[in-house]
């Protein structure tokens, strides 16, 4: 087991870092750049140790000498922290569970990871009394799971509702902002470096995904992966959503809602990425761009908002150097970080069973008696409306109806059925309505 009384004694705390991309590179800098100052807040040294690479070679700009390829007999190594920025599940999960056991402490910024093996990994960490840190897997810069984690430990946490990835945050808000499609909008974020070649993890919610997963289980103390969040991207997205959106005083948002919910009176918490529709009064609905943004509420405190860059490499390089800054004054001062918190143990209920609003946009035919026959089918499954917007034209007209909250199932049973109806010609668009109660 390493040394937990390096830093005690003067000695410098030896920094294992994994990978050396745009974050790594970031964090190797600012570990430079600012060595004086770090030490005097750590109270020792903070040292790079190694950095593990696949490719030596592209990487001119780190000192030849600290370069290795042979990331397991670097963790292995004697170095007091493990800093992980190198992505993905694997060679990452067996690497940094290797460091726990062996009572080496962990920073890692990543968030699928988490998502998926929070538990092995906490459980790790608890054997050996380890610490593991984990600000930069969500939000980038922004001090948001600290919070949760410690600020607000006190307190209930109802709800936890945000902006975390820049990517579709920056394509929807072009989108509102130009009146492009999808597609045109997508097409400028990839010339801008805003998007990825390859933009699925981001465009289809999987990114969201598995930070709304952190988020749950820090938030309401339970255990939450990826695969228990609910995910919907933003590909469907279409420019007459933004405009409907725009004529309600409404904007649309990628958002990533983690909330307690009750089911015939048994307390279980709702976690599900998707667009909707918020009203531009709503703090988030004035994030534009790649930013980042996250609205909590809790019993006591109220509501909150943490904003800022949500990924970057200097913004995640940050926060990556906030969490290694707090391992490393708790090996000086022996101290420990926060363990996992999972003793409530809440039930993800399905999204079936969540209770939300819709925005519906039907193309009808423009006769007497179809507004009767659509709100007929409403009434059937219990869902009740709380607008309706008509417009005729020559043959057919546009009917928009937003309702109050149903379960997701009721309403999406509902919508099935009206596109059943003879008098309606095409269900035209189906959007969820969130940040507002009617």
């Amino acid at each position: 087991m390493a040394s937990q009384n390096n830093g005690e004694h003067g000695k410098p705390i030896k920094v294992a870092l994994l990978g050396c991309g745009t974050v790594g590179t970031e964090v190797v800098r600012l570990l430079t750049d600012q060595a004086a100052d770090l030490t005097a807040r750590v109270g020792a040294p903070v040292e790079i140790a190694g950095i593990a690479v696949r490719r030596p070679h592209k990487h001119r700009d780190v000192p030849a000498e600290l370069l290795t390829t042979d990331a397991e007999a670097l963790v292995e190594s004697d170095v007091d922290v493990v800093v992980e920025v190198i992505g993905g599940i694997e060679p990452a999960r067996t690497l940094l569970l290797a460091a726990l056991r062996s009572g080496k402490a962990v920073v890692t910024a990543n968030k699928a990871l988490l998502a998926e093996h929070s538990a092995e990994l906490f459980e790790a960490s608890d054997a050996s009394g380890a610490d593991l840190y984990f600000e930069a897997a969500v939000a980038g810069a922004i001090p948001l799971l600290r919070p949760l984690r410690e600020s607000l430990a006190g307190d209930r946490i109802t709800r936890v509702m945000g902006i975390v990835n820049g990517t579709t945050n920056f394509i929807l808000s072009g989108m509102d902002s130009t009146g492009a499609s999808y597609a045109e909008t997508l097409e400028e974020a990839t010339q801008l470096g805003y998007a990825e070649a390859d933009p699925t993890a981001d465009v289809d919610g999987f990114d969201a995904a598995s930070k709304a997963a952190i988020l749950a289980s820090l938030a309401f103390h339970s255990r939450v992966t990826a695969a228990d969040v609910h995910r919907e991207g933003i590909s469907s997205v279409s420019a007459a959503d933004i405009a409907a959106a725009k004529a309600l005083g409404r904007t649309v948002k990628l958002l990533a809602i983690c909330e307690r919910v009750i089911t015939d009176g048994v307390e279980g918490i709702s976690v599900r990425v998707h667009p909707a529709m918020i009203p531009t009064s709503h703090p988030l609905a004035s994030v534009h761009g790649a930013f980042n943004a996250v609205f909590v509420e809790a019993d006591a405190a109220g509501e909150m908002m943490f904003y800022g860059q949500g990924a970057g490499g200097a913004p995640t390089a940050s926060a990556v150097l906030g969490d290694l800054v707090a391992v490393a004054r708790n090996r000086v001062h022996r101290g420990r970080g926060p363990r996992e918190s999972a003793y409530a143990g809440l039930p993800v209920r399905p999204m079936g069973q969540t209770p939300t609003r819709y925005h519906i946009s039907l193309d009808v035919a423009d006769r007497a008696g179809v507004l009767s026959q659509v709100a007929a089918v409403f009434a059937e499954h219990d869902v009740s409306i709380a607008a309706v917007r008509q417009e005729g034209r020559v043959d057919d007209a546009s009917l928009v109806i937003v309702t109050h909250a149903a379960t997701d199932a009721a309403l999406r049973s509902t919508v099935d059925k009206i596109g059943g109806l003879p008098v309606v010609r095409e269900v035209v668009s189906v959007m969820r309505v969130e940040g507002e109660e009617l």
